[in-house]
Order: C-alpha cells, then structure tokens, then sequence
C-alpha cells in the first residue's frame, strides 16, 4: 500500500498520495482539514487522480512526508513544505 507494486499503481499507493499533497502543499501551508478539503476536490476525478483515497490515507501520507522529512507543522498547526535550496 505504500509503494507501488505489480498490483498496486503509484495512484492507488501512500506515495502517490503523498505526491499529489505536496502539490497542494507547494502553494500554500494547510491544517490537515483544509488538506483533506483541498483533496477532496480532486479525489473522485479521473482528470486529476485515478484513485480514490480515504482520510485515513490522507493521514498517513501526511505522517509519511513528516517521517522522511519533507514537511514540518509550524506553531499555527499547519503544514508546510521545507523548501529545498
């Protein structure tokens, strides 16, 4: 489930998730709220995603990023992006 696989597409994967949150979080900082809101807009489209995701997916997507170090949660309990130099 977090990786792609033989059977398992990089949409339907944890990092494929966690892919299409960054470009969310790129733009601007999010509470995990306005994250799943954000997604949910794109969830059930073909166009965007292929695959559909529940917010327990979403949690640890976002869990996965803050493990490999790839976002942080600022004072104001939003999620940023560290931006690479």
């Amino acid at each position: 489930m977090i990786l792609p696989s033989k059977h398992i597409s990089l949409s339907e994967s944890l990092l494929g998730l966690a892919g299409i949150l960054l470009t969310f979080l790129a733009k601007r900082p999010y509470t995990l709220d306005e994250l799943w809101q954000e997604y949910s807009k794109v969830n059930k489209t073909r166009d965007v995603f292929p695959a559909y995701h529940s917010f327990d997916n979403v949690v640890m997507a976002v869990n996965l990023l803050y493990l490999i170090g790839t976002i942080n949660i600022n004072t104001n309990g939003e999620i940023i992006k560290y931006e690479t130099t």
